[in-house]
């Protein structure tokens, strides 16, 4: 039996909070937005339609995977891109995320939260898929 310590729980908080907000900016690109009107803003970013789609899913997938507490180093830099991407598209907006077009200071943040739950792990209340455990080794 393994005991918790405070990291664990801590490292619990950050994951399944991120992984809440991956979910809820994936799913506002669906459902706000609409996957076309996400792919329309990528294309006038000069970017191809499909990172749209890459996009979502990763938010999608990422924000499930965290919450579950599945694979979550892996998860957390494989979203770093996305949000660097995220930074770079709304750096032209200015500081404030709360400005019209929102800023690149809340992306960036969330890049380096991203890297700090990839130090980590997974922490408590994390589903365990043993196969995938012993594949990912130290990065599960």
């Amino acid at each position: 039996m393994t005991t918790q310590t405070q990291t664990d729980y801590a490292a619990a908080a950050l994951r399944i909070s991120t992984g809440i907000l991956f979910l809820a900016h994936g799913w506002m690109k669906v459902s706000v937005f609409t996957i076309p009107g996400t792919v329309a803003f990528f294309e006038s970013l000069g970017l191809p339609g499909v990172f749209a789609y890459l996009t979502i899913i990763a938010e999608l997938a990422g924000g499930a995977a965290l919450v579950l507490g599945i694979g979550t180093r892996v998860v957390s830099i494989a979203l770093i891109p996305v949000l660097l991407g995220a930074t770079w598209a709304h750096s032209g907006f200015g500081w404030s995320f709360s400005g019209e077009g929102g800023g690149w200071e809340y992306p960036l943040f969330w890049t380096v939260v991203q890297g700090v739950v990839a130090v980590l792990g997974r922490g408590a209340f994390a589903l365990r898929v043993p196969e995938l455990d012993r594949r990912l080794g130290q990065f599960a």
